[in-house]
């Protein structure tokens, strides 16, 4: 769009220049055509009338000139007649006649081309023209053209011409950006063609010469991009807590990581007297653990140990490992009510069997999924108190947590939030069987 408003813009302000130059020479133009026109229709009114013009002036009949005068201006463009006899006799005239035109000042308007009189009524034609009696003159006929109709006509030729130049803009334009369109996407191919080392038609073409510089700076930017990422790799193959913090700032944009799961990474029993640390033979812990320990982020995880809340702070945190804590694990506590209509009920007897698809019907309550969404929100609840920043990176696991993804994206949206289910997915028609898999899906 850019690139088609780089030729619309200077091809509309070229257009407008053009036409704001020509309406006034069109104005001009009209204005002379009509004022020709009105003199030569001067002339033959003026020739016209030479016979009924005599005959009354012979009767000396002063009232007969004005009724034959007032005939002739019933046309729609004649405002005016006057005559001025030879000799300073009474001049005759219609009522409209300006005042501005006398006999004494007839010469002024004298000529074969009629003259422009600006008056109160607006712009006026004066023709003037002789009238012979039996070889002698007898008077000057004034003949007086109302000028007003011109406007009207410059005022619909200036619109007339506004539409032709928006008319021949926008084709113009319209053809300039398919030229522009077809031309940018022809070289965009060739340009193609030569990074894959053919040429712009068929690859035992030569190449086009003009594109070969701009190829020959991408490959080697190509090369240089690859011989970066391939050391990069390289320097990778040895998994560090230094790298695996470096991917994770590079690669998310991101300075602090939540992980969201239902089991914690340790479990605090009471043993007698004693309070003993237990790490659950979970594949989720081992492998997520290291990465909490590189990153010193939050596990945020169901509290179900019998001394859990015995070790945590007033906000029902703890700093794990116990033996050197790198990061905090944050406890979410569920009623016994909570914990079996979430955990054992929805997610357990419904979402489970429905994924593997297994032989045993899924089972899907209402009170169960009122306990999922409730827990589902308790847990996006407690990612929002512990992110410290707008844009935490958030690990969500498993199915237990379907919904938590959407519930932090609307108090975060800026968190990177990555969801991952430890179990297959069904297909379309198990899927399909489950009540509020909408609600899931948009989660």
């Amino acid at each position: 769009m850019r690139l088609s408003l780089r030729f619309i813009i200077p091809l509309f302000l070229a257009l407008g220049a053009i036409a704001y130059a020509v309406v006034p020479l069109v104005d001009k133009l009209t204005l002379q055509w009509f004022e020709r026109d009105l003199d030569s229709r001067a002339s033959l009114i003026a020739n016209t009338v030479q016979e009924p013009l005599r005959d009354a002036i012979r009767a000396a009949t002063r009232s007969r000139l004005e009724g034959f005068f007032t005939r002739l201006t019933q046309d729609e463009r004649l405002f005016a007649v006057g005559f001025c006899p030879t000799g300073g006799g009474e001049a005759v005239a219609t009522p409209t006649l300006p005042t501005e035109i006398t006999c004494a000042t007839l010469e002024q308007y004298s000529g074969d081309a009629g003259h422009v009189l600006k008056s109160a009524d607006g712009p006026l034609l004066v023709s003037v023209r002789p009238v012979v009696l039996a070889g002698a003159p007898a008077g000057t006929l004034v003949l007086v053209h109302d000028l007003s109709f011109v406007a009207r006509r410059s005022a619909e030729t200036r619109k007339y011409l506004f539409y032709f130049f928006v008319g021949l803009g926008a084709t113009v334009a319209l053809i300039t950006v398919v030229i522009a369109q077809l031309s940018w996407r022809g070289w965009v191919q060739g340009l193609s063609a030569l990074l894959r080392g053919e040429g712009l038609v068929r690859p035992d073409k030569p190449d086009a010469p003009e594109l070969r510089p701009i190829a020959r700076d991408l490959r080697a930017l190509i090369s240089d991009l690859q011989a970066e990422h391939g050391s990069r790799d390289d320097e990778q193959l040895a998994w560090t807590p230094d790298t695996l913090r470096a991917i994770l700032h590079g690669e998310l944009r991101g300075q602090e990581v939540i992980v969201v799961s239902n089991r914690e990474p340790y479990i605090h029993v009471r043993e007698g007297e004693n309070i003993a640390v237990w790490r659950p033979a979970s594949g989720l812990v081992t492998a997520l653990e290291p990465i909490m320990r590189a990153c010193s982020g939050t596990w945020i995880a169901h509290g179900g140990g019998s001394a859990d809340r015995e070790v945590v702070d007033r906000h029902d945190r703890v700093g794990v490992p116990p033996e050197h804590p790198l990061y905090q694990l944050r406890r979410v506590w569920l009623t016994p009510k909570e914990e079996a209509g979430y955990y054992y009920g929805f997610a357990n007897e419904g979402l489970w069997p429905l994924c593997h698809i297994a032989h045993v019907r899924p089972t899907f309550r209402s009170a169960d999924w009122e306990q999922y969404v409730a827990v589902n929100r308790a847990f996006a609840g407690a990612v929002v108190d512990e992110a410290t920043s707008p844009d935490p990176i958030v690990l969500v696991h498993d199915y237990h947590f379907a919904l938590v993804p959407r519930m932090i994206q609307e108090a975060l949206p800026a968190a990177t939030i990555i969801a991952f289910w430890h179990i297959p997915w069904p297909n379309p028609e198990a899927f399909g069987i489950c009540p509020w898999r909408e609600e899931l899906l948009d989660g």
